[in-house]
């Protein structure tokens, strides 16, 4: 009973926050756009069968996302090994500067980017040095990638320094004395023993990945267009809110799929489940 009543105010905060809300999203989505725009009750898949129209989008943000997460632990690993391994008395100070950007606001960092690629920026640079005509840093693929890769990359590092800060050096002096050089010890101990802290960070990056908005919106131009844009448009724009809602539940779906399909698969490889940290 008391179990119970301490479980009250985390359930009801789940049901306000999540359960009700996507139980919103679910009735709005089996409904019709209103002649004027917005929601009509009804209950028709017809937003479900059009939802192959946004494929293009689905398509570009489950991309972009797995290479953002790629390159956020490609990046992330060895500055968490320096951070657990050679930083010594410099370690708070680095875990700091690491931090710091998460003290500013998520625009504001992203505007800062448009201001250094765009055509006052770098390309002004330069062109003062000689370099003619100024190359387009902006608009593009790259550039959106670049500013997720900034923007997400704490949330890679922190997960792995985790796991690299608990793990137990006797191994690796272990595996050097049976004559494993240091290639061989990264694959065979570090890299296995730190996997839960590299899954826990890739999780934290590529789920509110697959939801962005802001970057591709920057950074892209609306050249590059998440299913956040698609989202908004059909919110705010077209105003059809059954679609809108349909695009929506498809893009929990995908998220879902996507990380039950990458746990499934580490779990394969690594012959044992791993919890994550």
């Amino acid at each position: 009973m008391v179990t119970a009543l301490l479980l009250v105010p985390a359930t009801a905060w789940y049901l306000l926050l999540l359960v009700v809300p996507l139980g919103i999203l679910i009735v709005f989505s089996v409904g019709t756009r209103s002649d004027v725009g917005g929601y009509t009750p009804g209950f028709t898949f017809q937003n479900y069968l059009d939802l192959p129209t946004r494929w293009p989008s689905f398509q570009n943000t489950l991309t972009l996302a797995l290479i953002g997460t790629i390159l956020c632990a490609v990046v992330a690993y060895p500055l968490a090994y320096y951070l657990a391994t050679r930083a010594g008395q410099k370690r708070t100070v680095l875990l700091v500067l690491v931090i710091l950007p998460f003290w500013t606001s998520f625009l504001i960092r992203t505007y800062a980017w448009l201001q250094i690629l765009g055509s006052n920026g770098i390309p002004a640079f330069l062109e003062a040095l000689g370099v003619d005509p100024k190359p387009v840093l902006l608009n593009n693929r790259g550039t959106v990638l670049l500013g997720i890769v900034y923007n997400y990359l704490p949330l890679m590092v922190f997960p792995l320094y985790v796991s690299l800060d608990r793990l137990d050096k006797r191994l690796l002096e272990a595996s050097k004395d049976l004559g494993a050089n240091r290639v061989r010890t990264f694959l065979q101990v570090t890299l296995p023993l730190t996997a839960p802290g590299l899954i826990s960070g890739a999780l934290l990056v590529f789920i509110p990945m697959m939801g962005e908005y802001i970057i591709p919106s920057i950074l892209g131009g609306g050249k590059v267009y998440f299913v956040g844009n698609a989202l908004v448009d059909l919110f705010l724009q077209s105003r059809n809110w059954p679609l809108g809602s349909a695009a929506a539940i498809g893009l929990i779906a995908l998220v879902i799929v996507t990380v039950a399909v990458y746990l499934r698969l580490t779990r394969v490889r690594g012959g044992r489940d791993v919890s994550l940290i």
